[in-house]
Parts: structure tokens; C-alpha cells; sequence
């Protein structure tokens, strides 16, 4: 993956430009930021290829999909069964994504639903992945600062 301190400045220009608006064809891109077209296009697909840049699908709101409650869940695994258990959450679609944070919580699922009942019912199907030994669910309210990158394209 192509990591910050490896994009110059016209990387960023080009990143902070789509920031603003993702959806601006290439050229018009390259006209605004007064680079050729060539330039632009092989610099999105590097940083494409490389995985720094999340997949379009990332910016479909899960609210838009019937999915407006959004949560966290917390599990402990019983460490024998990881690969396990992450194979089984990859398969409910309403697991957005999971990490595997330092501190007594052994992975942390950030999950949708239709509802707080569909909530119950994405939460259980969590709890019975195997190797999953307990799981403890966090629903959030209201989202107060969105997913964002802007600010760390910034001069370091």
C-alpha cells in the first residue's frame, strides 16, 4: 500500500481534489489541477492498485440500504478459532468491518440493520460464529464526525 509519506504533492493535490468531489472524471480532474491527463490517470491507478484508495462501494451509506441503525459489537474469541470466526463474520452482510484492537476486547465488528430488532438478530449471528465465546453490543445513536481524510493530506 502506497503510505502517505510516500505521496508528493501532486498526489495529495489530486486525493484532495477527489475528496471534494469523487465523482469527477478524469479529465476535468487533470484540467482542474492543471496536470495531464496521463499523469492523473496513472497516479489513481498506482495508488489504486495498491490498495490506498477504498473500493467506490465504501461510499454507499448503509441508511440508503434500509440499514439505518448502526452499532458496534466487542468479542472474545477463543483464540484457537480465529481464522474461524473471521471467516463466518465475513459472510453476514451486515458486518461492515472488523478490527483487532490491543486491550481485553479480541475483535470490534462495526455492523448495520433495518432496526434495533434486526440489531438483536445481526448480534446473535455474531455470537454463534464459531469460536466466538461472548459479545457485548454498542448501539450508536448518531454519527457527530463522519468518516473522514482530508485533514491528513495536509503538509506533514
Amino acid at each position: 500500500m502506497v503510505k502517505l509519506q510516500e505521496l508528493d504533492a501532486t498526489d495529495k493535490r489530486i486525493l484532495s481534489a477527489l475528496d471534494e468531489d469523487p465523482r469527477v472524471p478524469v479529465m476535468v480532474l487533470a484540467q482542474r489541477l492543471g496536470l495531464a491527463r496521463g499523469t492523473v490517470q496513472s497516479r489513481l491507478e498506482r495508488m489504486s492498485a495498491s490498495g490506498a484508495l477504498r473500493p467506490n462501494s465504501s461510499r454507499v451509506l448503509p441508511a440508503a440500504l434500509g440499514r439505518g441503525v448502526a452499532a458496534a459489537v466487542s468479542a472474545e474469541l477463543d483464540q484457537s478459532h480465529l481464522n474461524e470466526a473471521i471467516a463466518a463474520l465475513r459472510k453476514i452482510p451486515e458486518v461492515l468491518e472488523c478490527h483487532a484492537p490491543a486491550g481485553d476486547t479480541d475483535l470490534l465488528i462495526r455492523v448495520v440493520a433495518k432496526s434495533p430488532d434486526d440489531l438483536y438478530r445481526v448480534s446473535e449471528e455474531i455470537r454463534l460464529c464459531p469460536g466466538i465465546v461472548r459479545t457485548s453490543t454498542s448501539m450508536f445513536l448518531r454519527e457527530v464526525i463522519p468518516y473522514r481524510t482530508t485533514g491528513l493530506l495536509g503538509d506533514q
